[in-house]
């Protein structure tokens, strides 16, 4: 009796975790876009970073999110990213605006590579900085690229958006967190 229970035991605690994870993973509702970030209501952390050369942009620090009173859009990106490339035209609306301020953080990449993308695909960004080891990615708490974070005029994070952006997330979610923030000035 007792080996039968010390071989039942651990595989019916083994299903129930597993049942479990499954649960939470495809549970009504779920939005994988969602990942819950620990930066959310807390200020932007300390960064300054350098230019990408020859793309007629400066890098940026963390005073420049709070330097003109805007609301800032910050864009992780890379070359390398399809997922970027898809949401670039979501990035060049962006870039229109002159009431936000939009930056792109190049995250992992080549500086050749870098400024051959924006320059052959259009440059939506107002400063773009390089993180080449992923100094800044890790402490913003980047998963991967794209991400996308609102940044308010005082540096505090109120928004991450992970994925790439499409026109429904532009137009649904996050225009109207940016005219909110807007508003609240």
């Amino acid at each position: 009796m007792n080996k039968k229970i010390l071989f039942t035991l651990p595989l019916l605690i083994t299903l129930v975790l597993f049942g479990y994870f499954f649960w939470a993973l495809t549970k009504p509702g779920r939005d994988p876009k969602i990942l819950p970030s620990v930066l959310i209501d807390k200020p932007a952390p300390e960064f300054n970073l350098t230019a990408l050369e020859n793309l007629g942009v400066p890098g940026f620090s963390r005073a420049d999110l709070t330097s003109n009173g805007k609301v800032s859009i910050v864009n992780i990106f890379a070359s390398w990213c399809v997922p970027c490339l898809a949401e670039h035209p979501d990035m060049v609306k962006l870039g229109k605006r002159n009431d936000i301020n939009l930056y792109g953080i190049n995250y992992r990449d080549k500086p050749k590579d870098a400024l051959n993308w924006l320059k052959r695909n259009g440059n939506p960004y107002h400063r773009v900085g390089r993180d080449p080891k992923s100094r800044t990615g890790i402490d913003w708490g980047v998963y991967g690229v794209p991400e996308t974070f609102i940044v308010d005029a005082t540096g505090t994070i109120r928004y991450k958006h992970v994925g790439p952006l499409n026109p429904g997330d532009l137009e649904n979610t996050i225009l109207p967190i940016i005219n909110n923030l807007q508003a609240q000035n």
